[in-house]
């Protein structure tokens, strides 16, 4: 199944000059998803995994049903006055300003391993901000894991430059 041809680009969104790769369509094909929860489940099957970190919101949709075939807790990660109880955050920059992700306080054990989930790796910032929360809570991070890497925008190195190893089942270069 090439899971790249089930993701639609959308030229000029959500400005003029991007190609926005929209993994909705893929999520629209039952035989694609599921062929990327299989690709990611054996990846991980044998890597004693106790929890995967799915980055809101398009992380939720790989990383709960991976989740449940790993037989692993989901940790969602999400944006700010989301979660109910305490959490950590970590601000992160966007190309036009900054954000935060939260995380429960006690969501992840120290010395859990986990794998961070979500949908598209691009600059990094949301991804580098998941690892420092994941660390923050003493968890050992396995692998952060995407569906589409633009290895253009070196997300990609700035994420193996922090000592967080990386995984795409598909990449997008140029455009």
């Amino acid at each position: 199944m090439p899971i790249k041809k089930l993701i639609r680009t959308i030229p000029d969104f959500p400005k003029p000059g991007i190609m926005f790769r929209d993994v909705t369509t893929l999520f629209q094909d039952p035989e694609g998803f599921r062929t990327v929860i299989e690709i990611l489940r054996e990846r991980y099957a044998d890597q004693e995994i106790d929890a995967v970190v799915g980055v809101e919101s398009r992380g939720f949709i790989v990383g709960a049903p991976l989740a449940l075939a790993l037989g692993c807790a989901f940790i969602p990660m999400r944006k700010p006055g989301k979660l109910p109880a305490a959490t950590h955050s970590e601000t992160y920059e966007l190309e036009y300003g900054t954000d935060e992700l939260h995380i429960h306080v006690d969501a992840i054990k120290p010395g859990e391993r986990v794998v961070i989930i979500d949908d598209l790796l691009a600059t990094g910032g949301t991804a580098r901000a998941a690892a420092r929360l994941v660390r923050h809570c003493e968890g050992l991070i396995v692998e952060a894991a995407f569906i589409v890497d633009l290895p253009d925008l070196k997300g990609h190195e700035k994420l193996e430059d922090d000592g967080v190893p990386v995984f795409a089942i598909c990449e997008f270069e140029g455009d």
